[in-house]
């Protein structure tokens, strides 16, 4: 059977429909269907390919570092450090103590060192511009302090507050504001245009964003705690990034239609995320996103933020200027674009409405609820996104994190046990052993995160065995922890990684990124499908889309991931084999979701596979750094499965795969037969219905 061609609009009245009525449906017919794969793999390939490319491997790249101290010795070491990694640093001297640390608060330079006569050199960092950052100027000029015999003092000039440890406040701050601001117009385009005449939307706009900008201060603020004080300047900034991203996206709307959803994607997620400056230092990627962070509008909202919040409003004035800029341009522009098409086509309406219901009913009767629905959308989408992910990850602390003390007997490893857990209460699950080569398992195969081996007569070291490829934020934290019980041990401590991260993987973060493609294309390609093309939502021809689909995508992010950027090296076959499960899974929970709410069931399923997936995922931090809850997560998710298989089949021979494939499988199995048994029961009533009418 074929799909129903509609032709209500280009009927003409009293007759038949012309063959060029014919010809025009057929082409939209076809039109639609080719959406329902050119976007999605649009937005999926494009966001992928910008994240993996930009920060699968940071490294130091001209990274601007202030050398004071007496002349020659200042000219010296700003040689030897250039000398050792010449495309690392971009070195200046300064003259004295002061300026440095002046340019390191003003966010000038990413760090100084001042050295002085008497062989004693000073690092300057400011962890609240940055920790990832902090860590990289750390990391290039300790060795040269230590090479050089000079006597080393780190002083971080402005530490992160306890109430954002990990700096992270900030950064789904903006990412919450750019979501507000460039989400909802693509939406109103499709489902309401009349709301995007100007005098009507830029009212609109103001409002929305003194509506969403308060709930984002809201949630950062009072409710968790991760920001404190600066009220009025921070809802300020947050009501200005809005609006100016608005606006923005409204001159988008105007030359690019529905188009203009990729192009905002662009900007302020695959562009913008990476060149805010925000997660990872711009100078740890490539350098076209230290330019890139000049002007787009995710680093302008961020490093506002952060400028009032750490550092007194230091250089806020720029980053306003960048929003304010954009938002006179953007409705300029947008005026100007009404008027031309004003005079070509005097008598031109709205766009047609392709998207005439957000939920799986007709459309409202009521304007009013039509747009209290327009307008939740967006709003569910903030609020989900800042209290789960932020929630989640503002505070890391081990909770419970395993790791097994090893010694010559299990009773002496004991009573090492009993006096860290006076210490430590809560933070680690430690364990006892009297076998090296046991707990040397155990850490390879992930039960535990690290093992401790005490010294002995053999061996008058303290090692430390822990598992990179596992998870570097806990391999970090175990590192730094052991390192500090060591030295209360007075031993020196010795470090074995049983599984060294790549070149190519630098962070631990191509198994997220690789799994993100996953899951985001076989969720995508369900909802574009239920807006640009309702008929193929119908379970016998969704079937074969989305098995064509999960065959096709993750090949092509396979692609993405090793020709195109190098993050990955080989493992096609097992990535492409269970890519395809993943993907086919979530677009099968996507069309349960679908099948209950429409197009509104973006919220559940973006909140289940991605605001609750990722802290649970392992990926972008320690399962054993989030809330207990996440922990749980971690073993029933979509996510997390698909991040543990990725980092299976890379890093430990897909040692773990089959359990995580019977995730995926329950998943879709459970989904498939609910779309399965809803429709049978709606079939029946409304069979039922039709014997009534009768």
């Amino acid at each position: 059977m074929t799909d129903t061609i509609t032709l209500e609009k280009n009927d003409p009245p009293g007759g038949e429909p012309t063959e060029a009525d014919l010809a025009r449906a057929r082409k939209e017919h076809i039109g639609r269907y080719v959406a329902i794969f050119v976007m999605p793999f649009l937005m999926v390939g494009m966001m992928i390919t910008g994240y993996l490319y930009a920060m699968h491997a940071p490294a130091p790249r001209d990274m601007p570092i202030a050398v004071a101290g007496p002349t020659q010795q200042a000219y010296d070491f700003a040689r030897a450090l250039e000398d050792a990694d010449p495309d690392a640093v971009d070195v200046r001297i300064v003259a004295d103590d002061a300026a440095a640390r002046d340019l390191v608060l003003a966010r000038e330079v990413s760090g100084a060192v001042s050295l002085s006569d008497a062989g004693t050199a000073t690092v300057y960092t400011a962890g609240a511009a940055g920790a990832s950052q902090s860590s990289l100027v750390t990391g290039l000029l300790a060795p040269q302090v230590l090479g050089q015999g000079l006597d080393l003092t780190a002083r971080d000039l402005a530490p992160l507050p306890e109430n954002d440890m990990a700096g992270l406040g900030v950064m789904f701050m903006a990412q919450a504001l750019m979501l507000a601001g460039y989400m909802p117009l693509s939406i109103m385009l499709s489902n309401s245009p009349e709301l995007l005449r100007f005098r009507r939307i830029v009212p609109l706009l103001a409002g929305w964003s003194v509506l969403i900008g308060s709930l984002v201060w809201l949630v950062a603020g009072p409710i968790l705690g991760v920001i404190q004080g600066h009220t009025a300047t921070v809802l300020g900034i947050c009501w200005l990034s809005i609006f100016a991203v608005g606006s923005v996206q409204l001159f988008l709307t105007r030359i690019l239609g529905p188009m203009a959803v990729l192009a905002g994607m662009l900007f302020v997620m695959v562009l913008g995320v990476p060149a805010s400056n925000l997660g990872m230092s711009v100078y740890s990627l490539p350098s076209i996103y230290s330019s890139l962070h000049g002007f787009l509008p995710t680093a302008a909202a961020g490093e506002s933020l952060r400028s009032v919040l750490y550092f007194g409003g230091e250089g806020l004035g720029g980053h306003l200027m960048v929003l304010v800029l954009g938002a006179v341009l953007a409705l300029a522009a947008t005026l100007g674009v009404d008027a031309l098409k004003r005079r070509r086509n005097p008598d031109a309406g709205d766009p047609e409405i392709t998207m005439p219901s957000l939920t799986n009913g007709p459309r409202p009767e009521s304007d009013r609820v039509r747009y209290l629905t327009l307008a939740f959308f967006p709003f569910a989408m903030v609020v989900l996104m800042l209290s789960i992910m932020l929630g989640a990850m503002y505070q890391p602390t081990p909770r419970a994190m395993p790791v097994t003390v090893v010694a010559g007997t299990t009773e002496q490893a004991g009573q090492v046990v009993a006096g860290l857990e006076q210490n430590m209460a809560g933070l680690f699950d430690l364990r006892t052993s009297d076998s090296l080569d046991e707990a040397r398992a155990e850490v390879q195969d992930r039960t535990i995160v690290a093992a401790f081996v005490l010294p002995s007569a053999a061996s008058p070291t303290a090692t430390l065995i822990t598992n990179e490829a596992a998870g570097m934020s806990q391999q970090q934290v175990v590192q730094r922890v052991f390192d500090q019980v060591a030295g209360g041990m007075q031993v020196p401590l010795t470090v074995e990684n049983v599984a060294p991260l790549p070149d190519s993987d630098t962070m631990g973060t191509v198994t997220l990124y690789v799994a993100m493609g996953w899951i985001m294309s076989g969720f995508m390609v369900v909802v574009v499908a239920g807006g640009a093309q309702p008929a193929a939502m119908v379970l016998r021809r969704m079937l074969p889309i989305a098995a064509g689909w999960a065959l096709f995508m993750p090949a092509v992010l396979w692609v993405i991931a090793d020709p195109i950027t190098g993050a990955v090296d080989g493992h096609f076959l097992p990535l492409w084999g269970v890519g395809i499960v993943a993907t086919f899974t979530t677009s099968m929970f996507t069309l349960a979701l679908h099948r209950l709410f429409g197009l509104l069931a973006v919220i559940p399923a973006v909140g289940t596979l991605m605001f609750l997936g990722v802290p649970a995922s392992n990926g972008a931090m320690s399962m054993y750094m989030t809330p207990e809850i996440f922990k749980f997560l971690h073993g029933v998710l979509p996510m997390p499965a698909a991040v543990e298989s990725v980092r299976s089949i890379l890093y430990f021979g897909g040692d773990a795969v089959g359990s995580h494939l019977v995730t995926f499988v329950m998943w879709g199995v459970v989904s498939l037969l609910f779309v399965v048994a809803l429709d049978a029961v709606r079939s029946r009533k409304e069979l039922a219905e039709q014997a009534t009418d009768a």
